[in-house]
This record gives C-alpha cells, structure tokens and sequence, in this order.
C-alpha cells in the first residue's frame, strides 16, 4: 500500500518523463561534493553531483544541500540566473532525496558557507520514497542494520564509521605492500574445514555433484602458497563460521592472514606492532586513542605475558601443577570460579578449560596492547611446539581491551607431526566435537613437499575495528549484516 507521499512523488515522476529523462545515464562532475566544499571563491565551471539532503525555496532564490558518503555542499539556485522554466521544475518536481547535477562557481555566503552558485542543473534521478524525517532520523539498530542505505544517507557517524573502515584496511594494506607482501586469493569452497577450531558450513557444488564447505580460514591454503615459493604472502579473506551470534561474533566476517617465511613468532610480534602502530596513527591521527573510560597506548613498547603467568596473577592456579582435566576442573570448582560455556564444563578438555578460565578471569582485565604467550599445545594444532616445552607452542595473541584480536604463531611445517595432530584432531570430530579438525591430507602431502620456518597472524577486521572504535555490537561495523527475515521479506511459495 502507497503512501500518499510516494503517490505524489509516482504523479511527478510520470510529469518529468514529459519533459526529460529522469533517469539519465551519465553527469560528468569535476569535483566531489566535499571536494567542492573546500574550493576557492571564483572558481568556475564546478559541477558537482549528488543526492539532494535538503532544500529551502524563498520566491527567487532556493538554497538546497546535496551529498553523498564522503560529504556534501549547499547549492544556490537562483530564478534570474537559472531562467523560469528550470526554477519552477526546481520548486515543483524536485524533491529531498531526488539526485542532482549541478554547474556553477564557488562563492562564500554571508553566513560564512561555501556554496555552489548553479547556473544549471541536471536531473539525475527520482527518489519514489521519502527519506525518514530529518530531525529523528533513523535511530532504531535493527532498522539501521537492515536499511544500512539509509543510515547512511541519515546518520553522519555511520558514514565516518564505514569511512574509517576503508581507511584502516586501505593503511593495513599498503604496510603490507610496501614491506614486499604480496596478496592473493584462496578458495572459499574447499573440500575440507581447515584452518581453525571451528564448526563449519556444508554446502552442495551441483556440477561437481559434491559437498563443500565454506572456508573458516584461509590459513593452509596461504601456506600451500608459501611451498609454492610464496615468502611474504597476505590475503583479506571473507571468512564463515558456523557457530552461535552475540555482540562480538557473528558467523560471516573478514579476517586478515599473513605469512612470513623464514621468521617466527617473536618478529611476528614485532611486526605486528609496527603494523598497527601506523595503522592506527594513520586513521586516527596518533598512536593514543580514547575507546570509553580506557586509554590504549600503541607506542612504546608492549607488554609480553604467558598464559601460565597470567592465570597465577588472575585466579592463583598454575596449570602446570593439573596435568590433567579433571585435575584442573577440581582446582576450579574449590575456588568457586564458574567458567561461562554453553557446553558441559564436564566434558571439556584440558586445554578448552585452559582456555575458559582465562577467558573468566584475565580476558575481560587486559587493557593492552598486550601480547600473551606459551599457549597449551592442545588449543593450536597448527602451531610449532616449543622447542623446550613440547606442551606449549610458540604462539601469541594480541589482547586489546579485553578483546582478542590477533592470533599468532611459529607455524608447525613438520608434516609428520601435524599429520599426528590431524589424527587427534579428528578423533575428536569422531566422537562429536564439531570444532575440532578433520584429516586434511592434500595439506599434508603440500607440506610433504618441504616448507620453510614460517611465522603467520590471523586478525579479525571487523573485531579489531569493534575495539578500536568501542562499539558496543560487531554488526555496527558490518555494512550489510545478516538478519533473520521480517514476514513480508520472506519468499512466498
């Protein structure tokens, strides 16, 4: 059911096409709209492009304001100078939300604003529904997540938001450029989940007639490439996970993977300090940020603890002294920790209950940067085992605000003992865990084929960017997120 407002916007719209295109093809600009915000009085023969935000006709002269994500400028519109016949279409079949091009000079208004003084105009297409009322705007986070075209078009911080994003991944990708990365692209359907501790999606190929699974990492797809003879290889992969949704995960999201060859994990470390120290001074202009109540420093030095240390400080369990699960899981309950896990605490291993009281009682703590170290071997089956602690590997994580954000490692590149890793692994997918990993030989025959030390991260774009930023749910960075479809969205049969 119309409403009356896109009734009469339907009844100008068959008026227009009476007398011109409205929607024509082309308008060739010179300038963005921000771009002519800042442009120099006098300047001539501008033409700018954009939608139309606001308008306020007065007899003779019309002032109205046209934008676009990056930003916008006020346009004079003046009868003498555009003639009769453009000011009335102007005045009568214009509308907010309508697009227009406009050719004019630059002057500065009395009140102090650069605008475009039109000496013509060109329609460029009709909005047939109106945009929220301005002053309200679009507030509600389900609507925003589900028309994010119109958040966009409303709410400024949301167009800074996704702004900052590019910017960050823009900053993100020319340190890797510059410092002889190189970027490729891995597959998306593969034939067997791999990469990380995680439930996969299963899909159907029809032409080949098998299943596949959506990749929930590029990881030994990237290291195929470095036995390949890849040495410094990167990608920005879309990645899927098939697990539960909250404010800090969601099951599609964008992660960055890099790989290093001949380095391990402590230049990985240093290297990923230098890397997000510029990124982060690059976008937001210093190497302090202000995310809530919270200071972040990424200057200096960061600080470095193991997973064992930080448990004694946090809760005083030292996991070496509980060789075992049920060990570990008595020394918990007697200290009346409650570990938060939609699984039985009963039925998790030594290393999942590692890794959930940390999660309990040090995560949330961190403010960082801060790097954790010395992780349970159990909880990295891809890992490199320390060459002095076999229980542990050489493996980081990169804690900010409570959040991680990086995980990093020396990468396991001996194929007869990643091979026995898989197999433990895939006991464990035998007997119901749908995280763990399944045998994955191809992998295994690529490593068979000799690979060098290897130093790689993994780091979530959207998480990263979530910490930085202090926004409250993950979505709030995701451009178009998923959501479960309103009645009238759904297909009918």
């Amino acid at each position: 059911m119309l409403t009356e407002q896109e009734i009469i916007r339907r009844e100008k719209l068959v008026q227009i096409r009476e007398l011109t295109n409205p929607y024509p093809e082309r308008f060739e600009t010179t300038h963005t709209p921000k771009e002519g915000s800042t442009l120099k009085d006098g300047s001539s023969n501008i033409c700018l492009a954009g939608r139309l935000l606001s308008i306020r006709r007065m007899g003779k002269l019309s002032f109205g304001v046209i934008g676009d994500v990056a930003g916008k400028v006020q346009i004079a519109f003046k009868k003498d100078i555009l003639g009769e016949d453009a000011y009335e279409f102007l005045k009568k079949q214009v509308d907010i939300g309508d697009y227009l091009g406009v050719k004019g000079e630059i002057f500065t208004t009395q009140a102090g604003e650069k605008t475009l003084r039109a000496d013509s105009f060109t329609f460029l297409g009709k909005a047939l529904k109106p945009l929220p009322e301005k002053f309200h705007g679009l507030n509600d986070k389900d609507s925003c997540y589900r028309k994010r075209y119109l958040d966009l078009i409303m709410n400024e911080k949301t167009r800074e938001k996704f702004l900052l994003k590019s910017n960050f991944i823009k900053a993100i990708r020319r340190y890797l450029e510059e410092g002889g990365y190189t970027e490729i692209e891995t597959p998306v359907f593969i034939n067997k989940p791999s990469g990380a501790l995680a439930k996969p999606f299963i899909s159907h190929h029809n032409a080949l007639d098998i299943d596949v699974y959506l990749r929930i990492a590029p990881e030994t797809y990237l290291k195929r490439a470095v036995v390949g003879g890849f040495t410094k290889v990167f990608e920005f992969a879309r990645c899927f996970r098939n697990e539960g949704i909250d404010s800090t995960h969601l099951q599609d999201f964008t992660m960055l993977e890099c790989y290093l060859a001949y380095a391990n994990y402590k230049d990985n470390m240093k290297f990923t300090k230098e890397l997000l120290a510029e990124a982060v001074e690059a976008v937001f202009g210093s190497k302090t940020i202000e995310v809530g109540d919270r200071t972040l420093h990424f200057d200096g030095e960061w600080p470095v603890i193991t997973f064992r240390e930080l448990l004694q400080k946090d809760c005083g369990i030292d996991i070496d002294n509980y060789p075992t699960a049920g060990e570990l899981l008595k020394e918990i309950t007697k200290r009346d920790i409650r570990l938060e896990t939609a699984e039985e605490v009963s039925s998790l291993s030594r290393g999942n209950l590692i890794d959930q009281l940390y999660k309990k009682v040090s995560r949330p703590k961190l403010v960082g940067p801060v790097f954790l170290t010395e992780h349970p071997i159990v909880l990295s089956p891809l890992a490199r085992a320390n060459d002095d602690n076999p229980d542990i590997t050489d493996r980081f994580q990169l804690i900010i605000n409570g959040a991680e954000v990086i995980n990093g490692y020396s990468e396991l590149v001996d194929p007869i003992e990643q091979y026995n890793r898989l197999l433990e692994q895939a006991a464990s997918h035998g007997k119901g865990d749908e995280e763990a990993m399944v045998m994955d030989k191809d992998y295994i025959t690529a490593m068979e084929y000799g690979m060098p030390p290897i130093s790689g991260w993994g780091m979530g774009v959207d998480r990263i960017l979530q910490v930085l930023t202090g926004e409250e749910n993950l979505r709030d960075l995701i451009l178009f997120p998923l959501m479960r479809p309103l009645e009238e969205d759904k297909f009918e049969n």
